[in-house]
């Protein structure tokens, strides 16, 4: 099977042709638009209210006990207060749902507090009276400071409510929209519904194309995306991207589940947010595990990348390294290192060839340092300088990035993070010549639920599998 067979016919998705969030060398039959990025992104509620409640019912129970010819060190206090506060992933979170964890944290703060002070001094150790007192203190003024910020939270949206698009099927959305209209509480106002076909018996208009899609996020200033159904949310994914990327929040609303089954609700639907932006948090996490990884494996690895030089040199000639550019985050091209194990015939086979390990050209030696993966470790030196991570989606040529992104719904919409020497579609075996569209689909999944632990877990895996020499 070939590169080129992989590939399915252009136009098989109803939404491929104008939703690239990245983009990145398109193919000059390719149309299509950005959303407008100038727009600021949706500013989160800011988290110092919230912090000043908490702090301010540290200091009233820490005051209280102090009032009771108890000292108490009130920093050590706060300090654990503001530690272990709970955080709320809610539309819109109230006092009463933070209840059970907001005392249970209260809780383990004055625990903590109390064994501190038993250690270091056991002449200061709290009792039981004192621990419950300072305890039910805390917990009723934490209660008034965070219901008074979300009393004002609430009203502040009931004056002015969040302008949303509802997407899914044309009645299943209608159904939805209509009722976060009659509960103008939830703080949600739909104006429009997202379908693929136009259907008559809804209040909100359909918006069935790009274009008319753009418009309401202009006229109307859309800042939340719902969207009521899984098929429908995997075959919009460029599209949800590309909304994201401009700026709104995107929730994922399940139109049938009832909402006591999950932990959030928006006017009794069962609701969780999608993470589908670019940007993700840990990004200085994510460089320093590349460069500590990459340097020691750069060292570690030093004898054995000079005897593959000296092999490749003694049986192959000159030109060692083989340098070809590739596409990286955001578009941007870059030099990618690799050992050169197969020499085309010219520049234009280089740039267009889709090349198979084991291919009859290749020498025994070369075809050992491709089915080990050896020939990538060069790449390491890619990922020191910065051209690419460790664990990311697979940095491809110019050529193919145009074909692919044409081609697959979704493929440009990997180089919104940086690419890798390994990823999440590799550690399911799609190396070589496999299915475009399965690489496009595992790596758009590794960008949505990004950890830090999940690159962890990407490089245990690979180690393994090159332990087991089960490489391209």
């Amino acid at each position: 099977m070939t590169a080129e067979s992989t590939v399915p016919s252009p136009g098989s998705q109803p939404w491929d042709h104008g939703f690239s969030p990245v983009s990145v060398l398109p193919a000059p039959a390719a149309r299509g638009f950005r959303f407008p990025l100038r727009r600021p992104p949706v500013r989160p509620a800011s988290p110092l209210p919230l912090l000043a409640a908490d702090l301010a019912a540290a200091l009233a129970g820490a005051a209280a006990l102090d009032a009771a010819r108890r000292p108490l060190p009130t920093a050590v206090l706060a300090a654990l207060a503001l530690l272990l506060r709970p955080r709320s992933a809610r539309p819109l979170p109230g006092v009463l749902d933070e209840l059970p964890a907001l005392c249970g944290r209260i809780a383990v703060a004055w625990l903590a507090l109390a064994a501190l002070l038993a250690a270091y001094d056991p002449e200061r150790a709290l009792g039981t009276r004192a621990l419950l007192l300072g305890w039910a203190l805390h917990s009723a003024a934490a209660c008034a400071g965070r219901g008074l910020v979300h009393w004002r939270r609430h009203v502040a949206v009931l004056r002015r409510p969040r302008t949303a698009l509802v997407f899914g099927p044309a009645a299943t959305a209608q159904r939805v929209a209509a009722a976060l209209l009659r509960h103008p509480r939830c703080g949600v106002r739909p104006v429009g519904v997202v379908a693929d076909h136009r259907s008559g018996g809804g209040a909100l208009p359909v918006l069935a194309t790009g274009e008319e899609v753009e418009r309401a996020l202009v006229r109307d200033g859309v800042r939340v995306v719902l969207t009521v159904d899984p098929a429908v949310r995997t075959a919009q994914a460029p599209l949800l991207r590309a909304l994201a990327e401009s700026g709104c929040t995107v929730w994922e609303l399940d139109a049938d589940c009832p909402a006591y089954e999950m932990r959030d609700q928006l006017a009794g639907f069962a609701v969780r947010r999608l993470d589908l932006g670019a940007r993700r948090r840990g990004s200085l996490g994510k460089r320093l595990l590349d460069v500590l990884v990459s340097g020691a494996l750069l060292v570690l690895a030093g004898p054995v990348l000079l005897v593959c030089a000296v092999v490749l040199r003694i049986t192959g000639g000159p030109g060692v390294v083989f340098r070809q550019e590739r596409i990286g985050k955001d578009g941007r091209p870059f030099t990618l290192l690799k050992f050169r194990t197969h020499r085309p015939a010219d520049e234009h086979e280089a740039a267009t060839r889709w090349s198979v390990a084991g291919e009859s050209r290749m020498s025994p030696f070369c075809r050992f340092l491709r089915r080990t993966s050896l020939d990538e470790l060069l790449q390491l030196w890619n990922v020191f300088r910065g051209d690419m991570s460790l664990v990311g989606p697979r940095p491809e040529r110019p050529y193919f990035v145009a074909r692919f992104s044409q081609d697959h719904p979704g493929y440009a919409a990997r180089h919104r993070m940086q690419t890798g020497i390994t990823g999440l579609a590799q550690i399911h075996g799609l190396r070589g010549d496999t299915s475009i569209e399965d690489r496009a689909r595992f790596d758009n999944a590794y960008i949505d639920n990004w950890s830090l632990w999940q690159d962890v877990c990407i490089l245990l895996r690979t180690a393994a599998a090159l332990v087991r020499s089960t490489g391209s």
